[in-house]
C-alpha cells in the first residue's frame, strides 16, 4: 500500500483528504505543520506528499527546499490557495511535481496522485519505453528499435517529461518554467520551435505522437 504524507494545517480539509484517500486504497498520515511533517519523515518511507503552501513557522517552499535535499525522486504536489503565477514558478523551482489550487476536486486529486506515483515508478527505473521507444534517464539516449535518436538535453527533457505522463497537457508556459532559466529572455513560443524538432526527429516513431493543444501547450498520446 502506497504510503502518503498529507502537511496541510487547515485540520478539516487535512481530515477530509486522508479519509478520502484512504478510502480509495491509500495510506495517509496528516501533519498540521512542517517540523511535524519532518518528524514523520523520520519516521516513515512515504511515497508521495502532499503540501500546503501557507503554513506556520515555515511555509511549504521551504518544507520543499528541504525535503529535496534529502530524496531527490519522492513526488511532491502542492495543494493551495495561491493561484499567482509566482508562487507557481517557485514551486516548480523548488521541487514540486504538480500543483493544484484550492478548493480542490479530490477526484482531480485521485488521478493526479495516481499519475504521479507512475511517474516515480518511471524514475526509480531510470528508463521509459514506449512500443519500439526507448529513453534511458542514465545515459541521457534515445532509440528507435536499434537506431539512435540524437537529442539535445533540453529536447531529451521536454520529451521524457511529456511520455511521462501520456495525454497530460503541458502548457508552454509549465514547460518553460521547468526547462529554461528564470532569467532567460526566450519567449514561450520557444516552446514551439523545441517541438518542431522533436516531430521532425521522431518522424519514423509510430508508437505515440506529439499532439499540440490549441490555445494551451501540447501533450504525448500514445498509440
Amino acid at each position: 500500500m502506497f504510503e502518503i504524507l498529507v502537511v496541510e494545517d487547515d485540520r478539516d480539509l487535512s481530515r477530509t483528504v486522508c479519509r478520502f484517500l484512504n478510502a480509495n486504497g491509500y495510506h495517509t498520515t496528516g501533519c498540521l505543520d512542517a517540523n511535524s511533517a519532518y518528524d514523520a519523515l523520520y519516521e516513515t518511507t512515504f511515497d508521495l506528499i502532499i503540501s500546503d503552501i501557507m503554513m506556520p513557522e515555515i511555509d511549504g517552499f521551504e518544507f520543499v527546499k528541504t525535503v529535496r535535499s534529502l530524496n531527490e525522486n519522492i513526488p511532491i504536489l502542492f495543494m493551495t490557495a495561491r493561484d499567482d503565477m509566482a508562487a507557481k514558478q517557485r514551486g516548480y523551482r523548488v521541487g514540486v511535481d504538480d500543483y493544484m489550487v484550492k478548493p480542490i476536486d479530490l477526484d482531480e486529486l485521485l488521478l493526479r496522485i495516481g499519475a504521479l506515483l507512475r511517474r516515480a515508478g518511471i524514475a526509480a527505473s531510470r528508463k521509459l519505453t514506449v512500443g519500439s521507444f526507448t529513453m534511458d534517464m542514465d545515459e541521457r539516449s534515445a532509440t528507435l528499435g536499434d537506431n539512435e535518436i540524437a537529442l539535445t538535453a533540453r529536447e531529451f527533457s521536454l520529451l521524457y517529461k511529456l511520455l511521462s505522463y501520456p495525454k497530460k497537457t503541458f502548457t508552454r508556459t509549465q514547460l518553460m518554467d521547468e526547462f529554461w532559466d528564470a532569467d532567460s529572455a526566450s519567449g514561450t513560443r520557444t516552446v514551439d520551435v523545441y517541438m518542431t524538432k522533436l516531430r521532425s526527429k521522431l518522424a519514423d516513431c509510430t508508437d505515440f505522437e506529439i499532439v499540440t493543444v490549441h490555445g494551451l501547450g501540447y501533450k504525448a498520446v500514445l498509440k
